[in-house]
């Protein structure tokens, strides 16, 4: 056998066996019974009998490990290895095996993209459990800490400075060394300078590579330490972040897809998560909902055809919002007339089609007569340019945002749009506050992925629990 395999039956110090210890009721059990019926092959981690080399621990009671862990608030790989010295819990769950913290964050690291695969198996058992529609998801997103400090954070002009500063060092250490020769004096000043010498080459390297990473990715911004995070603002103030986005199902809050982004806020991400949803379901959701923050009508015009897309769009959700004042005269306060292609405006006037807006084709720039503006008695609040008031359409997708606009207002649209905060916005207290995951301890996309990913499956074992029951959850798991 290529796997070290555990014995809970091994007999110990103890009267009875670990077995004894934990209850028919213990949560532990079912995260057990879940792993166990796990496919290994489709995860991306199949179970090989025979295997050349040194024995390697096997990976459903790893899989176990990082999982269990997680949903108590132990992340880091020192404590889940002291877990397994000590937490009863855990010695059963992984049959008494004791891998050391190396091995236990080399498994993790090394296996990121199956780790990602968790959150779809459970998704997939959660369907065949009658738990998951699919009919109804919401949307958002929240911003984690990553693992990197903001400081790391550089742009060109960062790099231009420290360029000059290190090359002037160079210039000035360089003229200590000869002087130093010439001067032969004692050689551990020759030696310190050298190292100094090394050390600013080695930075105006790095600088250079950053630079040269700039350029490459066409970012503004690049953080050193995880090129995948961007800076971000929180109530914590600014740190270096990755915006996680979560589908979650209506019947009762399961989260079907997660995904990290590098993206401190939300826009054009809604047609992409909705897409990832419909691979996981292997079918598109009727309804999908969302905040304003997602409103792209460019991203809205990807999504699926046959998808009703509840979403606000920002002038109403800035009427809604009490804290924000909703500027006079804005574009919304213009009637549009298709069949004549033009504005009118609250005072009466025209708005007539002027020119395609420079540089894009698909916004056309309406335009009121300069001198009637001027002898408006709102002059000066509606417009102050002395041209007249000008109002910038987009050609194809003004009928989607009216449609859009209209579906929200619609009885069933406010009803689901209610429901968004207490769906969707549950499982990120969860996992920032009952698991204590608000920093990812993983870098680059990849890596916080597979942690979003068991983060998720966390929160969706304990709606499981809590639904259906410890007892009868094993029950079902072990009959499938």
């Amino acid at each position: 056998m290529a796997y070290i395999i555990g014995n809970r039956n091994q007999k110990t110090l103890f009267p009875p066996t670990v077995e004894d210890y934990v209850g028919t009721e213990d949560p532990v059990r079912a995260y057990d019974a879940f792993v166990e019926g796990m496919d290994f092959q489709e995860m991306g981690l199949p179970i090989i009998s025979f295997k050349a080399g040194a024995y390697e621990y096997h990976p459903k009671p790893m899989v176990k490990l990082l999982i269990y862990g997680y949903s108590y608030g132990i992340r880091s790989s020192r404590k889940l290895e002291r877990a397994c010295h000590h937490n009863l819990s855990f010695m059963w769950l992984v049959s008494g095996i004791q891998p050391d913290y190396r091995t236990i964050a080399r498994f993790r690291k090394e296996n990121k993209e199956a780790i990602r695969q968790v959150l779809k198996l459970n998704v997939k058992l959660c369907i065949k459990l009658n738990l998951i529609e699919g009919n109804t998801l919401f949307i958002d997103g929240s911003k984690f800490r990553a693992n990197a400090s903001i400081n790391n954070t550089w742009d060109e002009e960062r790099c231009k400075k420290y360029l000059e500063m290190a090359e002037k060092t160079i210039d000035r250490l360089m003229e200590e060394v000869e002087q130093i020769d010439q001067e032969e004096e004692d050689l551990g000043s020759l030696v310190k300078v050298n190292k100094e010498l090394q050390d600013q080459k080695k930075l105006q390297e790095k600088v250079r590579e950053i630079s040269k990473q700039l350029k490459e990715t066409g970012k503004e911004k690049i953080n050193s330490t995880d090129s995948d995070s961007v800076n971000g603002k929180s109530r914590q103030g600014s740190h270096a972040i990755m915006n996680c986005q979560i589908s979650t199902d209506e019947k009762h809050g399961f989260i079907v897809n997660s995904d990290a982004v590098s993206q401190n806020n939300d826009l054009n991400q809604f047609a992409s998560q909705v897409e990832q949803s419909k691979e996981t379901l292997e079918r598109a959701p009727a309804n999908v909902v969302s905040d304003a923050g997602y409103f792209s009508l460019d991203d809205i015009d990807k999504v699926p055809e046959g998808v009703k897309v509840i979403m606000p769009s920002r002038k109403q959700a800035q009427k809604e919002n009490k804290k924000t004042q909703v500027k006079p005269f804005g574009t919304e306060e213009f009637h549009y007339n298709k069949e004549r292609d033009e504005y009118t405006c609250p005072a009466g006037k025209t708005l007539k089609k002027h020119k395609i807006a420079f540089g894009d084709e698909n916004k056309i720039d309406y335009k009121a007569n300069g001198k009637e503006c001027r002898s408006c008695e709102h002059f000066g609040v509606c417009t102050t340019s002395k041209k007249g008031r000008h109002i910038i359409r987009m050609k194809e997708n003004e009928e989607l945002k009216a449609k859009l606009e209209e579906t929200y207002q619609q009885e069933e649209g406010q009803k689901l749009y209610k429901l968004r905060k207490e769906k969707v916005e549950l499982p990120f207290g969860h996992m920032k506050r009952n698991l204590g995951a608000g920093q990812f301890l993983l870098r680059g996309k990849e890596g916080v992925n597979a942690e979003l990913s068991i983060l998720s499956t966390c929160f969706n074992i304990a709606r499981m629990i809590t639904i259906i029951g410890i007892p009868t959850l094993i029950a079902k798991l072990n009959s499938m």
